[in-house]
């Protein structure tokens, strides 16, 4: 069915609030993008006449789309080789979405991101819509065919998982780029000591590569663990230049709302990775290095004036 051009702008002005809630959702700008483009495809084949609330409509069939492709995600991230990590959005990217509150910041934050893995469909289909686009649970409710109170009940379960997984508060943009600062120092040192005084007892080093960059199938646990791999990681070597293929320029910049440092290797996006800070040291380090998900980050980098580099490695 041929749209009228009301249709399609009707169509293209949601387009960004769509792909912000697909991301949330889906954890790929890629998959993401995809949903939404599905989305149209049945926007297109619908009598939108007999719509009465466009924006409604759409949200429901996005939503519902996402929810299939959570399931079978689920499916196929149990033959993913290593450990599966959301794609990172550079500071400035669209998918984003809103950032005009604490929760609608927070709920895109690559932390939050990893968290919501451990959701049920559903749960983070709700956490998303509520948390994140302050849906009223009455509509909720009508996008995922549940009761209102149904809805209500999931949300609460969904935020105290959340909730849970971040129960210590992060710190400042000044006070993370200042212990990011002293990370970089202490992990070119080539010493384990001044690494370890700057994490959390509890520590976590996560790296994603898909199985196309070397990354270990398992997360470091514990500080010591974490800043051994992290003081092996920053030191120059004939194995690091050979699998960077190239001099390392490493960038602090933001990624999903927080402190990221950016690996490039001759104008591409080489490795992103997201820091969470908190009050008591870096807790976490999420290190995205899988190519396939770093494509948009690269097609951003190159559009966009990212200064000098805060260090060259290799």
């Amino acid at each position: 069915m041929a749209l009228t051009m009301t249709d399609v702008d009707r169509f293209e002005s949601s387009r960004p609030r769509l792909e912000a809630i697909a991301y949330r959702l889906l954890g790929s700008a890629s998959e993401a993008e995809d949903a939404v483009q599905e989305t149209y495809l049945r926007w297109q084949a619908t009598d939108t006449d007999r719509i009465e609330v466009p924006e409604a409509w759409l949200t429901k069939v996005l939503t519902n789309l996402c929810l299939n492709q959570l399931t079978s995600a689920r499916a196929r991230r149990e033959t993913y080789v290593g450990e599966w990590l959301p794609e990172p959005l550079l500071a400035g990217d669209p998918m984003l979405g809103p950032a005009d509150s604490a929760e609608r910041r927070e709920s895109v934050s690559y932390a939050v991101l990893a968290l919501l893995e451990r959701l049920t469909p559903s749960e983070r289909a709700v956490y998303v819509l509520r948390e994140a686009f302050d849906y009223p649970h009455r509509e909720i409710a009508g996008i995922l065919d549940l009761t209102e109170a149904a809805s209500q009940q999931i949300f609460h379960r969904a935020k105290k998982h959340v909730a849970e997984g971040r129960a210590r508060a992060e710190v400042d943009e000044a006070a993370a780029r200042r212990i990011i600062e002293e990370f970089l120092a202490a992990a070119t040192s080539g010493r384990t000591e001044p690494l370890v005084r700057l994490l959390t007892e509890d520590a976590v080093a996560v790296g994603d590569g898909g199985g196309k960059v070397p990354a270990r199938a398992r997360a470091f646990e514990g500080a010591v663990a974490v800043a051994k791999f992290m003081r092996g990681l920053f030191k120059p070597g004939p194995a690091q230049r050979a699998l960077a293929g190239g001099p390392v320029d490493l960038y602090l910049t933001s990624a999903n709302g927080g402190p990221a440092l950016v690996a490039v290797v001759g104008g591409r996006v080489f490795g992103v990775m997201c820091l969470e800070i908190t009050d008591g040291g870096i807790a976490a380090f999420r290190n995205q290095v899988n190519p396939d998900k770093l494509e948009r980050a690269t097609r951003q980098w190159a559009a966009t004036d990212h200064g000098t580099p805060l260090l060259r490695l290799f």
